[in-house]
């Protein structure tokens, strides 16, 4: 197929190759049955006798070979004349329903430098890279070591989006009600249209077969964060080196809790009152010496969370310096796939694109995002009484009843709020990302923020609201220690069954039944579509989140907390790599310096540990016996608590001081990346202003 030709209707344009040369496919296993026929490029430096697939295209069923052949131009067609300026082929024949897509040398290297991506430079110093200057980077000539294959990838996706109609076009092969319109968003427009189904990024079975014996398959206790980076990219990669990070730093707070509870009786004897569903305790059992474990607990959670996070802050840095995305561009970049305006100049850049007024996004926000979010939040409390009401039912009929099957009843309540919750966490998120979608952000970036604040708003409500409730209001800290045993010990079943037990099924009875070695390779390109769609990391932070939460705000009142969570993220972290490489598709992910809000949300939640913990020591009996003996007023124990709480908030206002986010030689490095960048481009300008 070639894309050096003229259409009149697609009203897109290629210049002649330079060199005449046919591209076939890889040799390698994963693209041996394909064949020759992929487009060609403009440009002698693209030119190579090995194309490696990288993204699948899947066009709908009533799709025409000459829409298929005008698509098939549009992707290849250099940028200038509206082209992608990738790499297409056809599949098996014009009439199927697939196109495989890759890029070429050139589209790859002036991607990697619009996105900001930072490379190693020939004195082995990683430089954000400059396509005017890419010789004198290491392996720029061999895009399989200078671009992992995530960022191959993601750069395809890049091009693909950022498809924007330069004038009105007709699409053969579809009714004129699908023309595009001058700045219309073609691959949206496609996707609107039924012509382009679907688009996922292909597996390297090779590399991917490595990356599962280096990972999961044997008994390592680290993860291969460079590989998983270069195989799924950094935004996978630092969740699961955060994952590690907060997993292995479980251990000081687990052996702290495991010592309070088997030096002190009083303790151990409130884990069996939580276990049992028993709330009562008499004043004497509560006034025992396990008090002072309960401080200490209070006190390290507190010290530990921000520890914790300050340290994953140099850490995550360090990472995203070796991975080059330490110094991502900001960039005044084309509007989202999913924005849509009035067609104008854009003030600030200039150019010719949809524009939408501020004041009707916030006018939509207001009218619309804000009352529906109060509406889900009022069905947070709305669960938050019925378990109210269920509890004290179930403790009347255990008072009457008194049996070891009423004894069971009294978690009931707890277990069934538990399902109500993840019920109404799962639909809010599509109504989270409907009322995102309708106030129309320009930035892709922007769009992912109030997404993400739409959820952590609810999920701290909808996971915390009781418990802050029981200690802030009905102040019963028994019934929260009851409570947060049902949280931790439900959700740790609950997460051995869907993190293990599940895909242990699926793969015994399901992923056995995959590929065969003599079946032809659109046929294996077709069974990696059928797989689901890898649902992103949302759900994934979002326990981390609320497992950071009970052990910072809650785990002095159970010590245990701790243990419970290292024992389920132990597993956590095999069966999350098993289910990435085997249960769904390879996902697109692009390129991150950081865990960005999520990063915020737990350092949110470290210094509301301070006024959570505070509050419940104040709770102590034995506390409030030695205030009683002192003649203490309640006002003076207020302001009291308030001091110690402005304490250990200005000692973790010090350690986040002492404790710099950045490592010196990682400072001097972006220093020296963002100097170079600064002088590339003033000579740059003054290149252009000698060229006049």
């Amino acid at each position: 197929m070639k894309t050096d030709v003229d259409d009149s209707d697609s009203g897109i344009r290629s210049k002649s190759s330079h060199e005449d040369r046919t591209q076939t496919v890889m040799s390698e296993p994963s693209a041996s049955s394909v064949g020759s026929g992929w487009t060609k490029v403009s440009c002698p430096c693209c030119v190579t006798e090995k194309v490696e697939p990288l993204v699948l295209v899947k066009l709908g069923e009533r799709v025409r070979p000459e829409t298929k052949r005008w698509l098939i131009r549009l992707i290849g067609a250099p940028q200038k004349d509206g082209g992608a300026a990738l790499l297409a082929h056809p599949g098996e024949d014009a009439s199927g329903d697939i196109i495989l897509v890759s890029a070429p040398q050139c589209t790859l290297l002036r991607a990697a430098e619009e996105l900001g991506l930072c490379k190693t430079y020939s004195n082995d110093n990683m430089e954000a890279f400059s396509y005017r200057n890419r010789h004198n980077f290491k392996n720029s000539d061999n895009m399989e070591k200078f671009l992992t294959l995530a960022e191959r990838q993601y750069i395809v996706k890049y091009e693909l989006d950022g498809l924007w109609a330069q004038r009105d076009l007709r699409i053969p092969g579809l009714p004129d009600s699908f023309t595009l319109q001058h700045r219309d968003n073609i691959w949206r427009k496609l996707g609107s249209a039924g012509v382009v189904q679907d688009m996922f990024p292909l597996h390297n079975q090779e590399k991917l077969k490595n990356l599962s014996e280096a990972w999961y398959s044997g008994n390592q206790l680290t993860q291969p964060l460079d590989m998983i980076n270069e195989y799924f990219g950094s935004s996978i990669s630092l969740y699961f080196s955060f994952l590690d990070w907060y997993t292995w730093s479980l251990l000081p707070p687990a052996i702290l809790g495991l010592c309070i509870t088997y030096f002190s009786g009083e303790v151990q004897t409130e884990m069996l009152e939580s276990i049992s569903g028993s709330g009562i305790q008499s004043k004497e059992e509560d006034l025992g010496p396990a008090v002072s474990g309960h401080m200490i607990q209070a006190v390290f959670s507190m010290l530990w969370s921000t520890v914790v996070m300050e340290l994953w802050k140099r850490r995550s840095s360090s990472l995203s310096y070796r991975w080059g995305t330490l110094h991502l561009a900001e960039r005044f970049a084309e509007p989202r796939p999913g924005f849509h305006g009035t067609l104008g100049v854009n003030p600030v850049t200039g150019c010719v694109e949809p524009l939408f007024p501020d004041w009707q996004r916030d006018l939509r926000m207001a009218l619309l995002s804000v009352p529906v979010v109060g509406l889900f939040l009022g069905l947070v409390v709305l669960g938050m009484v019925c378990f109210y009401w269920g509890e004290a039912k179930m403790q009347q009929l255990h008072g009457e009843w008194d049996s070891l099957l009423s004894q069971t009843f009294l978690y009931l309540p707890s277990v069934l709020h538990i399902i109500y919750t993840n019920v109404l966490a799962t639909f809010y998120k599509t109504v989270a990302l409907s009322l995102t979608e309708y106030e129309n952000h320009r930035e892709q970036s922007a769009f992912e923020n109030h997404l993400t604040a739409k959820v952590l708003v609810f999920t701290f409500f909808n996971y915390f609201a009781v418990l802050f409730h029981i200690a802030f209001f009905k102040r019963d800290v028994p019934m929260l220690r009851k409570r947060l045993a049902s949280l931790l010990i439900v959700t740790q079943l609950v997460n051995q069954v869907t993190e293990v037990v599940i895909p242990f099924l699926v793969d015994k009875f399901i992923s056995a039944r995959t590929e065969k070695e003599d079946e032809p390779q659109e046929d294996k390109f077709r069974k990696q579509g059928a797989m689901p769609t890898f649902p992103g990391l949302f759900a994934e932070y979002i326990e981390l989140l609320v497992q950071f939460g009970y052990l910072s705000l809650f785990s002095c009142v159970y010590p245990l907390t701790a243990v419970l969570l290292l024992i389920n993220n132990l597993t956590e972290i095999r069966s999350d790599a098993y289910k990435i490489c085997k249960l769904f598709r390879k996902p697109f992910c692009s390129p991150v310096a950081n865990m960005g809000v999520w990063q915020t949300a737990f350092e949110v939640l470290s210094f509301v540990s301070v006024v959570s913990n505070c509050w419940l020591l104040l709770l102590s009996p034995q506390l409030q016996e030695l205030f009683n003996e002192g003649g203490i007023r309640s006002t003076n124990i207020l302001l009291l608590a308030v001091l110690v709480e402005h304490v250990l908030i200005l000692i973790k206002l010090v350690l986040v001081v002492f404790i710099p986010d950045e490592p010196e030689w990682i400072r001097k490095k972006k220093e020296h990346i963002e100097y170079t960048s600064m002088q590339a481009l003033k000579q740059q300008k003054l290149v252009a202003e000698e060229s006049r």
